[in-house]
């Protein structure tokens, strides 16, 4: 099947590393355009052996770029068109009905209850959504949580698939060198209590609010991983804290590496030069996961953190509202306010200074096992069920289709 990906940007972000992961395990011929900034997960594609194209356009109101991509969905003589994000599911949808692509998949990533890809839902976004949405075939939701809000907003249901985002499970397995070997990179002290943090730096992330928290355990360190238009601010916050100097703002980190991290060595020597640590290396080196977002579409990051055996607290997370309980026995729901994150942290820096005496080797006895939640979450599984909704979308119901083979 020759399937053809548009995507807004490939900047590193959620939802475009969530594309490659999938093109890593998708049985399909694929090509993707972007249709602005080839950023960092552009270049992680084309490492990977998929071609990538830009679009270079313009701005949201860019008719002219509608055209172009109609005629490169034309020329590739695709079986599928796959949109995600925004924008892209715009333009998309309507080049690939002018390019005469029937089969049209859309993914909806980060639709939130009172926003989406981050910004605040009007009226008029949505209408110009719906009037999209009619132009497709399916419309895959990254959770039921997400499926329901589609709903709310007047998708059909018969239109809507769940295909929840997917992680690398084992590449996260918790490793004692990496851990030693980031903090030393980092600055970290080995026995230092580490707060973790992971997703992109805005304002309804609500990254403040660890900040803040943090800034209260005079022992303790905050890791976060990310970029965007608050790390300055959330510097600032810091210095005002007095608390700069243990808020550590790693910056975005690209998963998985177009180059894997040098490999640390096993005896305690300082870490080799070249290439920061992975987000498995990051994770490890972190003590406890914190994710204050009040509002999410999935909770990659959470998940993540469950697979590097990391306990995890979070304001809100559908890929773990959406099992039961026991599925990620680690994970603690909280309600996000300074004090209270503040509070639920100090434990963890009690059992963190209580086995300060122990050896880095034996950081691993203390991790949790990988739960439930992380294996149901394994991007193999996502593959194969998006392959079912592309089946479905190109050949009709696979259960109707589908030949029985006669010995």
């Amino acid at each position: 099947m020759r399937v053809l990906h548009i995507i807004t940007g490939l900047g590193i972000g959620g939802a475009e590393q969530q594309l490659r992961l999938l093109l890593r395990h998708l049985p399909t011929d694929s090509d993707v355009i972007t249709l602005t900034n080839p950023g960092a997960v552009a270049e992680g594609i084309t490492a990977d052996g998929v071609r990538v194209r830009d679009l270079a356009m313009a701005g949201n109101r860019d008719l002219g770029a509608l055209p172009r991509l109609a005629r490169l969905v034309r020329q590739g003589r695709y079986d599928l068109v796959h949109t995600h994000l925004y924008r892209a599911c715009l333009y998309g949808r309507f080049a690939a009905r002018l390019a005469g692509v029937r089969p049209i998949v859309a993914t909806e990533h980060s639709l939130g209850a009172s926003q989406i890809e981050g910004r605040p839902l009007s009226a008029g976004a949505r209408a110009l959504y719906l009037a999209g949405e009619r132009l497709g075939t399916a419309t895959v939701a990254v959770s039921d949580t997400v499926a329901r809000r589609l709903e709310r907003w007047g998708v059909p249901r018969d239109r809507i698939h769940v295909v929840p985002n997917g992680i690398e499970v084992g590449r996260f397995a918790f490793d004692a060198v990496a851990r030693r070997a980031t903090r030393d990179r980092l600055g970290l002290p080995l026995d230092a209590f580490v707060v973790g943090g992971v997703g992109r730096l805005t304002r309804g992330k609500r990254f403040d609010t660890l900040v803040r928290a943090v800034a209260q355990l005079p022992s303790a360190r905050l890791l976060l991983v990310g970029d965007g238009p608050e790390r300055a601010g959330l510097g600032r916050l810091a210095d005002e804290l007095g608390a700069a100097g243990r808020i550590l703002l790693h910056g975005a980190c690209e998963d998985p590496p177009r180059v894997p991290p040098p490999v640390p060595p096993a005896d305690g020597a300082p870490c080799p030069a070249g290439g920061g640590p992975d987000l498995p290396s990051l994770l490890a080196a972190m003590d406890v996961f914190v994710s204050t977002s009040p509002d999410e579409s999935f909770g990659l990051a959470v998940v993540e953190a469950l697979a590097a055996g990391l306990p995890v607290l979070h304001v809100t997370c559908p890929a773990l509202h959406d099992l039961p309980p026991e599925a990620a026995p680690g994970a603690r729901r909280i309600s996000g306010s300074v004090a209270g994150l503040a509070a639920d942290l100090r434990p963890f820096q009690d059992a963190c200074h209580a086995r300060a005496h122990e050896s880095w080797q034996e950081a691993g006895r203390h991790r949790l096992s990988v739960p439930p939640a992380a294996l149901h979450y394994d991007i193999s599984h996502s593959a194969e069920q998006l392959m079912t909704v592309y089946e479905n979308a190109v050949r009709g119901p696979v259960a109707a289709i589908r030949e029985v083979s006669c010995p």
